[in-house]
C-alpha cells in the first residue's frame, strides 16, 4: 500500500502510530548488502512495537530468509497469519509447548540436556528429524550452554535420533560498544565451541552470533547468518552504533493533533506538581496522549515535538492521557498535526532522543508504546 495509512479499527482520537513497511524492507535489504550473509529478521515483542505480522512480511520482501521470535506463541501467530518460512524460537520454551512447536514447524533454540531429551522423545514419532539450533554461552551470561556443559549438551544433541543440529549460535553482550574487546573474545570462544562440536560429528549449516550491532560494527561476527532486530526498524542498537550512519531508515512515526489551545501570561504553572512555569506570555497546546500510551514521564520539560515543522518543548509533567507543549509566540490551532516521533518538514525527532532523555535504549521506547495506540501501515518504497 502507499499514501494514507490503513487502520484496522475506528479511530476517535487522532493519536496513532504509522509504520513505513518500505523502510523495513529497505533496512533488511541493507543488512544483506552490508554483511553478504543471509538475514534472520527478529520480530519478537510484536515486531518491537511495530506489529510482528506486517513487519515479518516486509522483511521477507526485503530478502530475509528466516524470521525469529522469542516465544512459541509468537511463532504460532505468524503461522496463523500465513508466514511459511523458517521460524526460529530464540529461547527454550516449557516442555509442555513442544507439541505445538513441532506441529507448527518452528525451529527451536536448544541448550539444556533435559529439554533436548524431551524434544527428542517427541520428535522421534515424526517422519524426519527436527532441525534445532544449539546455543552456547560465550559471555552473555543469560541462556545457552556454559563452557563446562558444552561436551554433555553437544553429545546429547549429536546422539538424538529425532533431532538434527542445523545451527550453532551464540549472543553478543557488548557488540554496541565497538571499542570494547568483549565481542572479539566471545567470537574466539564461539570458534572453540564450533571445533568441539565438529569433533562430535556436529557440522551445522548455520553458524550465527550477530545481532544488529554485531552485524553492523563487527565484520568477524557475520558468519553464515545475522539476526538483526532493532536495526530492521531503522533504530540504533546503542550510542556508538548509529543506524543512520549505515543507511537505515526509521520505520515508526508517532503522531497526533492539537486538541486544546490556550494563551497564558508569564508565570502561569502547568500540569501536576507545577514543575513548569511559563517564562513569558505565550501559547500552550494540549495533546491527547500520555504515559498510558507509552510516552515516558521522563520526557517532562525536556523532549520536543514538531508542529508546523518547528520544535516545541513539552511543558510540565507528562500525564496519563495528555501532555502540554510550550509554543511561545507561535500560535497553534486545534487540529494541527503534531509529530512526536518522526519527521515533519526538514526536521526529525528520533527515538534515540527519547532514549537519551529517559536514560534507556531505543528497544525499550518502542516496545513500551502500548496497544492503546492503533498501528497503521504505509509503504513509501
Amino acid at each position: 500500500m502507499s499514501g494514507q495509512a490503513s487502520f484496522g479499527r475506528p479511530m476517535h482520537r487522532p493519536t496513532r502510530i504509522e509504520v513505513d513497511l518500505g523502510a523495513v524492507r529497505h533496512n533488511v535489504a541493507r543488512f544483506g548488502e552490508l554483511t553478504g550473509t543471509d538475514v534472520c529478521a527478529v520480530v519478537k515483542g510484536d515486531g518491537y512495537g511495530h506489529g510482528a505480522v506486517p513487519v515479518a512480511r516486509a522483511a521477507l520482501e526485503g530478502g530475509a530468509s528466516w524470521i525469529a521470535v522469542a516465544l512459541v506463541e509468537e511463532g504460532l501467530a505468524l503461522r496463523e497469519a500465513g508466514i511459511d518460512v523458517p521460524l526460529l524460537v530464540l529461547s527454550e520454551p516449557p516442555v509442555a509447548a513442544i507439541g505445538d512447536l513441532l506441529e507448527a514447524r518452528l525451529t527451536p533454540v536448544v541448550y539444556r540436556a533435559p529439554f533436548l531429551a524431551a524434544l527428542d522423545a517427541a520428535a522421534r514419532a515424526r517422519p524426519e528429524p527436527v532441525g534445532v539450533h544449539l546455543k552456547v554461552d560465550t559471555g552473555m551470561g543469560r541462556v545457552g550452554a556454559v563452557a563446562e556443559d558444552w561436551d554433555g549438551v553437544m553429545r546429547e544433541a549429536a546422539g538424538a535420533a529425532g533431532l538434527r543440529v542445523d545451527g550453532l549460535m551464540t549472543h553478543l553482550a557488548r557488540a554496541d560498544e565497538p571499542s570494547e574487546s568483549t565481542t572479539g573474545e566471545q567470537l574466539v570462544r564461539f570458534a572453540k565451541a564450533g571445533r568441539q562440536a565438529g569433533l562430535l560429528g556436529i557440522e551445522p549449516r548455520w553458524r550465527h552470533a550477530a545481532n544488529s550491532a554485531g552485524a553492523l560494527a563487527h565484520r568477524d561476527a557475520r558468519l553464515d547468518l545475522v539476526r538483526p532486530g532493532i536495526g530492521i526498524y531503522g533504530l540504533s542498537p546503542g550510542m556508538d552504533v548509529d543506524a543512520a550512519e549505515y543507511g537505515l531508515r526509521p520505520a515508526l512515526e508517532l503522531c497526533t493533533e492539537v486538541v486544546f489551545v490556550k494563551h497564558v501570561p508569564g508565570g502561569t504553572p502547568v500540569s501536576y506538581g507545577h514543575r513548569w512555569v511559563a517564562p513569558r506570555d505565550g501559547w500552550v497546546a494540549t495533546l491527547p496522549l500520555g504515559y498510558a500510551d507509552g510516552v515516558p514521564r521522563a520526557l517532562t520539560n525536556v523532549a520536543e515535538v514538531l508542529i508546523d515543522g518547528r520544535r516545541h518543548p513539552v511543558a510540565g509533567t507528562v500525564c496519563m492521557d495528555l501532555l502540554m507543549v510550550w509554543c511561545d509566540q507561535h500560535r497553534p490551532h486545534v487540529g494541527d498535526r503534531v509529530v512526536l516521533l518522526g519527521a515533519q518538514g526538514e526536521d526529525r525527532v528520533r527515538v534515540e532522543e527519547w532514549a537519551a532523555i529517559a536514560d534507556t535504549i531505543t528497544y525499550e521506547i518502542v516496545t513500551q508504546l502500548t496497544a492503546r495506540l492503533p498501528r497503521g501501515y504505509v509503504d513509501h518504497g
